[in-house]
């Protein structure tokens, strides 16, 4: 009897023993701060684009008082789709449209002032540009977003407890009559100068506790909880601290909300983000396509070329960031050809440049395989499948992951991806190729994130090491790859 007994229980040891050497290990370790499902499918988007279009529009102004009549307002061939469809041409995933700016006019029959489309000819007063933009997002599968200005020159409560009544009576309207908005911008340019109800004079709020952002971001997430909100403090997408649309070299996700105040915040802090911040909140990489915000016919032989184009997308996709777009329509209601036709050469661009990793088909190793388990394998860095990656065991810091090719390639992008959805985690790294049999450091930087790219001079080689240095966690990586930038015999001059 005891004699079966031991042997049943050495025979269920045994099984449990082949069951755990045959099932798949869980995943790496989480990072304390990790993105929400919805920042990742976000930062994934990578380009998405802004409608500046208003009354300043027809004025010739960046900023309006507030005192412009809204009969200047007549976009006699306002359309849409045709919006829509040059940012998707252009391969945005979503539009933000300035519902209302500044100045206090409402792109929409707003009930709370009479400062809107509805006293303009436009549609002799019917029209709705917010129903019409977020209708025409929705027919071309792009996502919508909407900015409502904290700031308002025109309203006659402005700096006054009535005035954030009326805020929140316009964002009800907004987020609850037109179906799913992706994302809110709230920025921070907040009092001055202005009409007030013509008051005309100077109002000054407490930047730091007047809007009560807490409260209004709780809002927001009341009427619509899947949301991403936009501010200089996030809590989801927060700004890049310049209009350039460059993100810093070193560009954390992370970054301490609490310490930041909407409309006066560190720059360079939200620039560069923070390895040591609690929030994780998306870097957004805001630039017109144009010098200025609103069409200005002046501006037409100034839009931004697709080289520059392609040189801030560097800047801020390359960098951890989202890129933000701005497309300004002109007084027809239209985005100007001169535009669109700069985005076409933009997107093009990005489209050949990346339509061949020459990472594939490497032979590739690492000093360090986390389990020594194919689910972290090496391979899984050029299989092209962002849900699979590499990793190493934990208490490995530095790690070289090898490439190596039957013939000589030649490149002058780096990309990589971390698995961000674990966190951020390289903090430093460097790349050397094979050059007349000596290895030789080509290129080198600090975060990685969602994806960085770095651009080099032509290099051919046999051979690739990507060296990870520093870090603060188990380090992984999800994707690597090897481009060559497209001829300047089909773009022009290319993008530095």
């Amino acid at each position: 009897m005891r004699k079966d007994i031991i042997t049943n229980f050495m025979l269920i040891n045994l099984v449990l023993f082949f069951l755990s050497c045959s099932s798949e290990p869980g995943d790496i370790p989480l990072n304390k701060v990790v993105p929400s499902p919805q920042q990742i499918e976000y930062q994934q988007m990578e380009l998405i684009g802004f409608i500046h279009f208003s009354i300043n529009t027809f004025t010739g102004k960046e900023w309006g008082h507030g005192d412009e009549s809204p009969e200047l307002f007549n976009p006699t061939e306002l359309n849409t789709e045709q919006w829509v469809q040059a940012a998707k041409d252009a391969g945005m995933k979503q539009l933000i449209l300035t519902a209302k700016h500044h100045d206090g006019f409402c792109l929409w029959q707003s009930k709370f002032t009479e400062y809107s489309v509805k006293n303009s000819p436009w549609k002799n007063g019917s029209g709705d540009v917010v129903r019409e933009f977020v209708d025409a997002c929705r027919v071309h599968g792009l996502k919508a977003g909407l900015y409502l200005s904290p700031w308002d020159r025109n309203h006659p409560d402005y700096g006054k407890p009535e005035y954030l009544v009326y805020y929140k009576n316009q964002l009800t309207e907004l987020l609850t009559e037109y179906g799913p908005i992706s994302e809110i911008w709230f920025d921070g340019a907040n009092g001055g100068d202005g009409y007030y109800g013509g008051a005309n004079e100077e109002r000054r709020i407490d930047r730091e506790n007047y809007y009560n952002w807490e409260d209004i971001w709780s809002y927001v997430k009341s009427l619509q909880p899947n949301i991403l909100i936009f501010s200089d403090a996030g809590p989801d997408i927060r700004w890049i601290g310049n209009e350039n649309g460059f993100a810093g070299e070193t560009n954390w996700s992370m970054i301490n909300s609490d310490t930041i105040i909407v409309g006066a915040a560190d720059q360079n802090y939200l620039n560069t983000g923070d390895p040591d911040g609690k929030n994780w909140v998306v870097g957004e990489c805001d630039v017109s396509i144009r010098p200025g915000w609103f069409y200005h016919e002046s501006e037409d032989s100034l839009v931004k070329s697709p080289q520059q184009l392609a040189d801030i997308y560097f800047k801020s996709v390359g960098r951890n960031g989202t890129l933000l777009l701005n497309l300004p329509p002109n007084k027809k209601g239209l985005i100007s050809e001169n535009d669109i036709q700069s985005l076409r050469e933009f997107r093009k661009i990005l489209n050949e440049t990346f339509s061949r990793n020459l990472a594939l088909g490497a032979e590739i190793k690492s000093d360090n395989i986390r389990y020594e388990h194919e689910k972290f394998s090496p391979v899984n860095i050029i299989d092209g499948d962002k849900n699979t990656y590499w990793a190493a065991d934990d208490g490995i810091i530095k790690n070289t992951i090898e490439l190596m090719f039957d013939q000589s390639i030649t490149f002058d992008i780096i990309s990589i991806q971390e698995p961000v959805r674990f966190g951020q985690r390289i903090s430093k790294f460097t790349i050397e190729c094979l050059i007349n049999n000596k290895w030789e450091t080509v290129a080198q930087g600090t975060t990685i994130g969602y994806k960085r790219l770095l651009k080099t001079e032509n290099v051919t080689t046999g051979g690739i090491r990507f060296n990870i240095l520093e870090i603060n966690n188990t380090p992984a990586i999800s994707e690597f790859g090897l481009y060559k930038s497209t001829p300047a015999e089909k773009t022009g001059d290319k993008f530095n």
